[in-house]
Parts: structure tokens; C-alpha cells; sequence
């Protein structure tokens, strides 16, 4: 594999199953260990030897705190984009270099259509404030798109328009037209106290993240509280991150379920080496800390070690539990560079 622009490893992609998934995720592998000089430098401190990698249980993967300090790239090339975590005052953002925006285009117009369907059955509604007030955002792009391409009139962001939005969202409600909130979690709960109301054909999508802006709740508060202002059943959530290309979605109860072309792995809290065994013979539920392949991150690393932990069921649906202590500083030590 040594040509990931071809429409051949594209369509490979984008088309991937059960059946076909562990082979391309070891091709890959294989094109990343050759081509992505800080990838390769890892395996190679961790004493991978590339030849005995022919399984997902056996691929390596890369702590996500690498980002923050090295380019990850497979290939020398000029970015399109880089997309640059929010972070909090202080701490390092992590960096994602991005050969191909229509990669990334094509990751989150697929998983929204498996999903959600038809962008243009919707009215798309962003409350991002913390993430508008920057630059390199990888979610306000994807929002921004799904606003264009929704081609509603009443689609765009919301910064602190509350008093707009809520005017959009009734009369939205009046038409039945089908309508997605999607908004950090701070600016959603500081609408919801303001202007409370019924909803039937708005889902609230909610992306994570105080920033610092309200003190720090539980996800299950936290939707119970919106749930209650908005009088659903159900909240939305979106599990993505700078250093992806594609996402995950909720449609309630915080279980998450990925598109075909990314999956969960879970490693052991205790040895970050450690992918745990798929055995759900006598469990409903594995616990660990939270591994993600995402094959579309072709360009830079498709195998990543998060901070994250988690729950993986056995049919591949997962939730995120926390967060691991001193995760900033876990793993990088493991090479020094």
C-alpha cells in the first residue's frame, strides 16, 4: 500500500466490515510504520518488530499526547489544515496536520448520513462559543459544513444569541422541521435554564466540555438537567476529537457507536502494552482505558491510545467512564525523544 490518494484505498475504506477490517487496519499498520517516522520511532523504543503484527490485538498504539509535541505525519507534505485542540490555559493543544480536507469531508458526511440520514432533512443549529473563539477547530469545521450543506435558512452558529436561537428552534418546532442542536455542554445547560421548553422535533446534541466556563458535573447530571429543561427523553452526544478523523455517536444513555471504519480497542490500566482479550462470555461489559483505530487518519496515525476510559459491549458499542489520572503525563515516557 503505497499510494493512500488512490480512489482504490478510499473506496477500501469507506467500505470496510467485519469481515475486512483487521486486514486493512494491519495494511496500514505496515504503510505507517515505513512512511510515519515518529510512529516507527515507537514501536521501535516499545521493541515492535513489524513483521509479527498480522492482528488488531497485536498493533501497537501511540499515546495521543504525541500530538502535542510532534508532527504526526505519514509522509512528508504541506498541510491543508491543522487542526488544534482547545486545551485549557496553560497546557500544550494538541496538533493535527491534515494532507486531505475531502478525507475528512467525506468521514463525517458518511457517519452523519449512517446516523442521523439526510443532512438536508435538517435544520442544523451550532452553540459552540468556546470552540468559534479560536482558530483550528476540527468540530466547528465539521459543524460548519454540515451547515452549509444542510442548506436551510435558518441553519447557522449561535454564539450568545440566545434569545435568537430560541426564536429559530420554536418556530422550527411550529413547522415540524426536523432540527440538530449541537453545542458544548456549558452553552447548552446556560440556554436550557434561560429558556426552557418543550421539544419534539429538535434533538440536542451535546459535544462534551465545560472549558473552564462552569464547574465540572457528570455526563449522566448533565443530560439528566437537559432533559428535564427540554422535556426529552434522550440526549444526543458526539465522541470525536482534534486527533481523529471521524466520530462516534450517542443516541442516548451515553452508548456510543462508531462508523464501520472506526473501532474501540481497550488496553489495561496498569500496562498501556496491554490490549485486553474480547471475551464477553461471562460479562455484558469489558472496563479499560480507551484505544481507537480510525482508519481514515491515513495521513497521520490510525492507531491512538487515548486518555479516556471506558466500557466496549460486545457488539462493539461503548461509553467513556473518565478520564485517567495524570493523563498528560502518562505514556510519553515510555520514549524519549
Amino acid at each position: 500500500m503505497t499510494n493512500f490518494n488512490s480512489n482504490m484505498i478510499t473506496d477500501k475504506i469507506f467500505n470496510c466490515n467485519k469481515e475486512n477490517f483487521e486486514q486493512l487496519a494491519v495494511d496500514i499498520f505496515h504503510y505507517q510504520y515505513n512512511h510515519n517516522d515518529t510512529y516507527r520511532q515507537y514501536c521501535q523504543a516499545i521493541h515492535i518488530e513489524p513483521g509479527k503484527i498480522t492482528s488488531l490485538q497485536k498493533i501497537p498504539f501511540l499515546p495521543i499526547q504525541f500530538f502535542k509535541t510532534r508532527e504526526i505525519k505519514s509522509d512528508n507534505f504541506n498541510p491543508k489544515a491543522i487542526f488544534e485542540s482547545s486545551g485549557t490555559t496553560g497546557t500544550i493543544p494538541s496538533k493535527h496536520y491534515v494532507k486531505d480536507l475531502a478525507l475528512y469531508e467525506k468521514s463525517f458526511n458518511a457517519a452523519f448520513e449512517q446516523f442521523y440520514g439526510d443532512v438536508k432533512d435538517y435544520c442544523i443549529l451550532g452553540l459552540l462559543p468556546s470552540y468559534l473563539e479560536r482558530k483550528g477547530s476540527s468540530l466547528v469545521y465539521m459543524v460548519n459544513q454540515l451547515i452549509e450543506k444542510s442548506g436551510h435558512s435558518k441553519s447557522g452558529f449561535y454564539l450568545n444569541e440566545f434569545s435568537k436561537m430560541k426564536e429559530t428552534i420554536l418556530e422550527n418546532e411550529s413547522n415540524q422541521q426536523q432540527t440538530l442542536l449541537i453545542g458544548v455542554s456549558y452553552a447548552l445547560l446556560d440556554f436550557a435554564e434561560q429558556f426552557p421548553m418543550q421539544l419534539k422535533y429538535t434533538i440536542i446534541m451535546e459535544t462534551g466540555g465545560m472549558k473552564g466556563r462552569r464547574e465540572e458535573i457528570n455526563k449522566e447530571l448533565m443530560h439528566s438537567i437537559l432533559k428535564e429543561k427540554f422535556e426529552l427523553n434522550e440526549i444526543h452526544s458526539e465522541y470525536g476529537m482534534t486527533e481523529l478523523m471521524s466520530q462516534a455517536y450517542s443516541k442516548g444513555n451515553g452508548i456510543f457507536n462508531c462508523p464501520p471504519w472506526m473501532k474501540i480497542l481497550l488496553r489495561a490500566e496498569d500496562n498501556p502494552l496491554e490490549t485486553i482479550e474480547n471475551d464477553f462470555s461471562e460479562k455484558k461489559y469489558q472496563r479499560g482505558v480507551v484505544n481507537i483505530i480510525d482508519l481514515v487518519n491515513i495521513h497521520s496515525c490510525s492507531f491512538i491510545a487515548t486518555d479516556d476510559n471506558g466500557k466496549l459491549y460486545h457488539d462493539g458499542s461503548f461509553e467513556i467512564t473518565g478520564r485517567m489520572e495524570n493523563s498528560d503525563v502518562r505514556g510519553c515516557g515510555l520514549m524519549v525523544m
